[in-house]
């Protein structure tokens, strides 16, 4: 592992991957000391004002520093993403462990929900449940979990399906060990590299469908700067103040692209061979 390590560390594209990501989780958790406006401070004598040393990336139609409002916007980014990844870690991991272990009608009745879950748009599903919740941010993260814990549950399905017979899964079984010990103490233990890679390469499909869902208006609402209704909100203005759009559009390109670098680096260390 330690070796396995050290070549990763050798992977240009990982490293890159980890500044990029790195240097904007960075932002997120130092930004009030980055910004150098609050996200929701108005100015309208300086609307839709080019760049410039009191506003670094210019202001949006209100006066807003569109420098502030993106370094805030990274936390709903990151933190939604991050909550969207958790929820469907627990959702499909959980199902595929119960599918793959029990089989029979339950692995039946589980294939099938997944089917069907894959079988409608997930933006559309989502936009579903965002409306039927309510535009916040936190119901954009269970939005953007109940659309894509299908690929955990396939791929933790078939890993238990080639685990549950090995001899001393068998010999737990006959030695008394409850069904629940044994997908604990013996299963669980051997997918954590499985379902570190899936987290990992999740968390950038997360933060893209959480800014997708803030372009459309179903996201964190106004003054909450989050990046798709920023991005959303500029393009009126792109010919006369195109960074309203442009800023965030690159702060989404830069985190996505990072976290993808990382989840393929990370893919490599721990299973190159697995099909995602």
């Amino acid at each position: 592992m330690k070796n396995k390590f050290k070549g990763m560390l050798k992977n240009k594209m990982f490293v890159i991957g980890m500044i990029l990501f790195g240097s904007m989780l960075l932002v997120a958790i130092f930004a009030p000391l980055i910004a150098p406006h609050t996200y929701d401070e108005q100015n309208m004598a300086m609307k839709l004002s080019a760049p410039s040393s009191e506003y670094p990336l210019g202001t949006d139609q209100y006066g807003r520093c569109i420098f502030s409002r993106v370094v805030y916007g990274s936390r709903i980014a990151l933190s939604v993403g991050i909550v969207a990844v958790i929820i469907e870690t627990v959702i499909g991991v959980t199902l595929g462990m119960l599918a793959g272990y029990y089989g029979k009608k339950i692995d039946k009745a589980i294939t099938f929900i997944t089917d069907s879950a894959w079988a409608i748009p997930p933006i559309i599903l989502a936009m579903a449940i965002v409306l039927m919740l309510g535009s916040s941010a936190m119901n954009v993260a269970i939005a953007v979990a109940v659309v894509s814990w299908a690929q955990f549950t396939k791929i933790v399905r078939a890993k238990v399906q080639s685990l549950k017979d090995l001899s001393y899964i068998e010999a737990a079984r006959i030695y008394g060990e409850s069904d629940f010990n044994i997908l604990m103490r013996y299963i669980l233990p051997n997918l954590t590299s499985t379902i570190i890679i899936l987290a990992t390469l999740a968390l950038p499909a997360a933060i893209l469908s959480t800014t997708s869902m803030g372009f459309l208006g179903l996201g964190a609402q106004q003054p909450q700067p989050d990046w798709g209704m920023i991005l959303s909100e500029g393009i009126q203005y792109l010919r006369n103040a195109p960074w309203i759009s442009m800023v965030p559009g690159v702060a989404i390109v830069w985190t996505v692209l990072g976290f993808n670098l990382v989840g393929e680096g990370v893919k490599e260390l721990l299973d190159p061979r697995l099909k995602v």
